[in-house]
């Protein structure tokens, strides 16, 4: 049992970070910027913070996959790469997420729970989404 836990240790994680344009990042005010960093960026942007678990097989794959899937969906990182209507389109999902509380989602608040929404920060996310701040 040991040696394939010790062994599984040595399959490679995609952990990058790519380089981030200042040119294509999500332009928000610094109250938004602030909640979305802390509640979306780990999952949504090229500025990951890599967690120790993260480097620790079979929880490693989960993350790394995690991250993947939430980039290829939504990065902030990447946001002007968009067009307007697909941007327009992404702040409705948003909303609907934050709505529905799935977003962040509930396995990743158990070890983040300082990234749980409050329901000011989630009025103030949909304003700002929605064009009524």
């Amino acid at each position: 049992m040991f040696i394939p836990l010790l062994l599984i240790q040595f399959v490679p994680v995609n952990r990058e970070n790519p380089p981030i344009d200042e040119n294509l990042t999500l332009t928000a005010p610094p109250q938004i910027k602030s909640i979305l960093k802390n509640s979306c960026y780990d999952c949504h942007s090229n500025e990951t913070e890599w967690p120790f678990y993260s480097y620790i097989a079979p929880v490693s794959w989960l993350v790394s996959r995690d991250v993947k899937f939430g980039r290829e969906d939504l990065n902030f990182s990447e946001w002007n790469k968009m067009t307007e209507s697909k941007r327009n389109h992404k702040k409705e999902e948003i909303v609907e997420e934050i709505s529905r509380d799935t977003m962040p989602m509930p396995i990743y608040l158990i070890t983040h729970p300082s990234a749980s929404l409050s329901n000011e920060e989630k009025l103030l996310l949909k304003n700002w989404l929605t064009g009524r701040d």
